[in-house]
């Protein structure tokens, strides 16, 4: 249980980290076995190499997301971070302190005050009422109960239930039991979130509210998260930094520009093929330095906007978009000519 100065910095850092099933799956690790192919492994030794070597950081407020296709490994991963699924070696570190070597006690105190999980199935207790529900984190921690359902009421009004509390999960939609899901999450004030694909069984237009919520309380609580889904177009909106695991490992790890704009190879180029660059570049990516002089451009943007955002100003018009920082100053120009080249596939 010790800090590292490399690693205190980082929300989580995972290092080397395993998960193999079957008999004696030590032997398995680092192992040149580790190599042959699933099926043969499985015949041969009686083992599943579930995720393998696995290496990342995540930094404070930074949403981190795992995406593959089933089978891939994304919720073990998700799982071993907290211990649900015990790895078969590696470490990860949460905020400096070792999990993977934490007694009961400890790990209890991580998964109680530090890390929250919200899982796809929503896991709501149905004689309880939302308030209840929402504060049952504090109730285990041992909080009085004035102070948790206070801290629940407020918590449900941030994901936007507020007056509800006194419902039952029956009364609610899909969507809003979800909504109560992360509110629990939420309730114990956790360092870091866990999001273990949340809303896939959702229909698509309360997908993207929840989405959009993510995209809220990001801004509002500046939580840390760690993000599974196998929805690309979910990734790529939600994440700083995606990685894309097939068959256990991490074959490519980058902001959504690099993952789209240059994939590590064929496997991930097939993923992203269809995804418009212009969705994903921002205005960054292709804009020229300002001149020393006034110039006249047809709108003002703020950095980081996706190009996909000034197509109609563009469209309206043969002046330049001016590009400017969080202080209003202006650091690039960009031109229909920029754009053009995104949109084609040259940029």
């Amino acid at each position: 249980m010790g800090n590292d100065s490399d690693t205190a910095a980082h929300a989580i850092s995972v290092r080397s980290l395993w998960k193999v099933y079957g008999p004696k799956p030590e032997r398995i690790v680092d192992s040149p076995e580790a190599n042959l192919p699933r099926k043969e492994l499985e015949r041969r030794f009686g083992n599943v190499v579930a995720m393998r070597d696995i290496s990342f950081d995540v930094a404070p407020g930074e949403v981190f997301i795992v995406m593959g296709l089933s089978g891939s490994g994304k919720s073990t991963l998700v799982r071993c971070l907290t211990r649900l699924i015990e790895p078969t070696s590696g470490t990860v570190l949460i905020g400096g302190t070792d999990v993977t070597a934490a007694d009961k006690q400890h790990l209890l105190d991580v998964r109680r005050n530090r890390v929250s999980m919200v899982f796809q199935h929503f896991g709501l207790l149905p004689h309880r009422t939302l308030i209840d529900n929402v504060a049952f984190g504090l109730e285990v921690r041992g909080n009085d109960r004035a102070q948790r359902r206070d801290k629940a009421a407020a918590t449900l009004e941030l994901v936007g239930l507020g007056g509800m509390g006194m419902y039952k999960p029956h009364q609610l939609s899909g969507g809003q039991q979800q909504r109560v899901g992360l509110a629990r999450a939420l309730a114990t004030d956790p360092e870091i979130l866990l999001f273990d694909e949340p809303f896939s069984a959702l229909d698509p237009l309360i997908r993207r509210d929840m989405q959009d919520e993510v995209i809220r309380l990001r801004r509002d609580v500046n939580k840390t998260m760690v993000f599974i889904t196998h929805d690309l177009s979910e990734a790529l909106r939600l994440g700083d930094r995606i990685a894309i695991m097939r068959d256990g490992e991490f074959v490519q790890v980058g902001t959504p520009e690099e993952v789209v704009t240059a994939p590590a190879d064929e496997y991930v180029a097939n993923f992203v093929r269809d995804v418009p660059r212009s969705h994903v570049v921002p205005v960054d990516h292709v804009m020229i330095d300002p001149p020393g002089h006034e110039i006249a451009y047809c709108s003002t943007v703020a950095s980081g906007t996706k190009i996909k955002d000034i197509v109609g100003a563009m469209a309206r018009s043969d002046l330049p978009v001016n590009v400017v920082d969080t202080g209003g100053r202006s650091v690039g120009l960009v031109d229909r000519s920029h754009v053009l080249a995104v949109i084609a596939g040259e940029k």
